[in-house]
């Protein structure tokens, strides 16, 4: 896919699935009830043990069925590596210029993190695709509301304080999207296997996002 049709596709679905996991071996399962759930924008973060190769594992296992990108990107080399892997997008709780750049060279969308007005707009203007807002929690949906007033150009995505029900409020207040973790992902589940649970909370965000 382009970086101009995964990106629409993420605008589209408006929710990324992002998953910080010490046991890469679930990983695969936690994809496939993701998928049932009715989700399919999945990102594996650079915190999860041999990040890359699973990372290209997912890709070949999954091929059209998701889209696979990478988070906790902290520098150009690291989004290099990880799209050299399969990585459709690359996301960064920071913003650095030369991720952004390195992402285009591939055709690859890149969501650096911002926290401020200047920086989120700076992103923006060295062509970010998606900014993700983070930590959201601490800013709030108001926050959001009040960025796109001047600036309703913006595409901007919350991390953190994203939950399965209040995802939909979040795209009312200006989100494009929103990337949640640890609502959707379920520790406990993952422990116990209960891939059942984590279909279920897919579903719900889902839904969610669906009646926006």
């Amino acid at each position: 896919m382009s970086r101009l049709a995964i990106l629409q596709k993420v605008t589209t679905e408006k929710a990324v699935a992002v998953i910080r996991m010490s046991d890469s071996a679930k990983l695969m399962k936690v994809a496939e009830a993701l998928m049932e759930g009715g989700l399919s924008i999945l990102e594996i973060t650079m915190t999860t043990p041999n990040a890359l190769k699973v990372i290209e594992e997912a890709t070949k296992t999954f091929d059209s069925g998701m889209t696979i990108g990478v988070g906790s990107v902290l520098d150009a080399e690291t989004a290099r590596l990880a799209i050299n892997a399969g990585a459709q997008y690359v996301v960064s709780p920071i913003f650095k210029p030369e991720i952004i750049h390195t992402s285009h060279r591939y055709d690859v969308p890149a969501m650096p993190g911002c926290f401020s007005p200047s920086e989120i707009l700076e992103a923006h203007e060295q062509g970010a695709d998606i900014v993700k807002v983070f930590p959201a929690d601490v800013l709030g949906m108001a926050f959001f509301k009040a960025i796109k007033a001047p600036m309703p150009h913006l595409n901007l995505m919350p991390t953190g304080g994203v939950s399965l029900t209040n995802a939909g409020e979040w795209i009312k207040a200006g989100a494009c999207a929103v990337g949640i973790g640890s609502a959707l992902l379920e520790k406990q589940a993952i422990d116990e296997g209960n891939w059942n649970k984590l279909k279920e909370n897919a579903r719900l965000l889902r839904s969610t996002l669906d009646q926006v």
